[in-house]
């Protein structure tokens, strides 16, 4: 049996900033949620997450993990309190307790899984991760004696000369046998610099405690400022684009691109320089986004091509080019086959399949049918500056240049619209509408 429970109490005063700490994103997640699915290749009894700082808005933060209790830890009092505060909910357990940090977004699962397997192989009351840091000032030193075996932890503040030489580092995050931790809990002190009860000291009342050693001792990094948060997100997006590349996905220039976990790639995708993917982003084989682009909460189908455009919400189906300079938002659905050209905006809009929107349009609150070709300078008017209305435009139909079609308004299939035309009532099928003024010239305007 394995609980967890996860210091997140503190403001994070060196972040300067109103948020909780915990909160603040990395690659698209936050530091409290990264630490939680860090845990995610263990079963774990019970999820406890220590609360303190604006701990309403961690809770609202996390309301989707219905898995995960609360604690509240109204003073700030060190970390061996924060502990003491998870002793009512765990009255009755009887297995052993991981203890991790709320700012600590590195943690691999598998390292936290092998930490756990040491500490119940072995039988040991604690068993403590640790790190050999090439410059370990600011962490509390680890002392073991043969096998890993833990004689005595002191904090950085606290050391001689001597001691500071020691690399070995308390990583701060812990696997305990509850029921002697418990134990120990009431023994703490607060006789030291900060007058805090330090989680440390219940080494000096426990049998057998042990150190783990991580095999990269970045993984162990916390968050105490926005410079240690910028180094963070450089160490996820290393870890994320090596993984992609090693899964097929072609990056150039792989230090210009940026991409969320959340993203899933299918093998064959090329990622050109200075391409952003965001949020719930699936992107299947043979697509190539970039150079420039950003794509947000989209699915991209196969063999589409998005350069220096931006595409939030979306959907782009197969065989499709958008760009350059295009902007897709708000539910833009693009059928197969499309083009959506040069300095384009959509938004609400659904697009049939060889669709072709060329150049300096907008499309809002639109359908469009198959095989539509929208000349350069169309646009819907959907707003009368009150509500949105809808353009339906359907298959066959071309519109010319500079074109305004004022909606609400359907035109109908195979219809020409005259280039500076202001369509404000439905066309019917196979027509040619004129909605201009006649061309009149004056002669001999301009006297001298």
């Amino acid at each position: 049996m394995v609980a967890v429970a996860i210091l997140a109490a503190g403001r994070g005063t060196r972040m300067k900033s109103d948020l909780p700490k915990v909160l603040h994103l990395v690659a698209g997640r936050s530091l409290v949620e990264r630490v939680l699915d860090s845990c995610s290749l263990l079963d774990l009894d019970k999820q406890i997450v220590i609360i303190g700082y604006q701990g309403e808005k961690v809770k609202q933060a996390l309301s989707h993990r219905h898995e995960v209790k609360f604690v509240e830890q109204t003073e700030q009092l060190g970390t061996g309190h924060a502990v003491q505060q998870v002793i009512p909910s765990l009255q009755d357990y009887r297995g052993d307790l991981l203890i991790l940090n709320g700012d600590a977004p590195l943690l691999r699962p598998e390292t936290l899984q092998k930490l756990v397997e040491t500490h119940q192989t072995n039988n040991n009351a604690a068993t403590l991760l640790t790190a050999n840091l090439p410059n370990p000032q600011g962490y509390g030193r680890v002392f073991c004696n043969g096998d890993n075996l833990v004689s005595h932890i002191i904090e950085d503040r606290d050391c001689n000369l001597a001691q500071k030489q020691n690399r070995r580092v308390n990583a701060g995050i812990y696997c305990f046998n509850w029921e002697k931790l418990a134990g120990a809990l009431p023994q703490l002190s607060t006789n030291n610099d900060q007058k805090e009860y330090y989680l440390t000291e219940v080494v000096d009342y426990l049998d057998r405690v042990m150190a783990f050693d991580a095999e990269d001792y970045r993984e162990t990094n916390g968050i105490n400022d926005r410079q240690q948060l910028s180094a963070a997100y450089d160490i996820l997006q290393a870890r994320i684009k090596d993984n992609w590349m090693k899964a097929g996905v072609t990056m150039v220039n792989p230090d210009s691109i940026t991409i969320d976990e959340t993203v899933e790639l299918e093998p064959d995708v090329i990622l050109e320089p200075q391409t952003h993917l965001r949020g719930n982003t699936k992107i299947a084989t043979g697509s190539r986004i970039g150079p420039g682009s950003l794509i947000e909460d989209s699915i991209i189908g196969n063999n589409v091509t998005v350069a220096y455009s931006v595409v939030l919400g979306s959907r782009v189906s197969h065989n499709t080019t958008v760009g350059p300079y295009a902007h897709l938002r708000g539910d833009v659905v693009l059928g197969e086959g499309c083009r959506v050209g040069n300095f384009v905006e959509m938004k609400k809009s659904n697009i049939g399949s060889n669709t072709k929107v060329a150049h300096l349009s907008y499309i809002g609150n639109a359908t469009l049918e198959e095989n539509v070709n929208i000349g350069a300078g169309t646009i819907t008017a959907n707003y009368d500056g009150k509500n949105k209305h809808s353009t339906t435009i359907k298959e066959g139909t071309k519109t010319g240049s500079n074109s305004v079609l004022v909606a609400p308004v359907t035109i109908g299939k195979n219809v020409t619209v005259a280039a500076g035309s202001v369509v404000t009532q439905d066309v019917k099928d196979n027509a040619l509408v004129v909605a201009r003024s006649r061309q009149k010239e004056i002669s001999d305007w301009h006297q001298d």
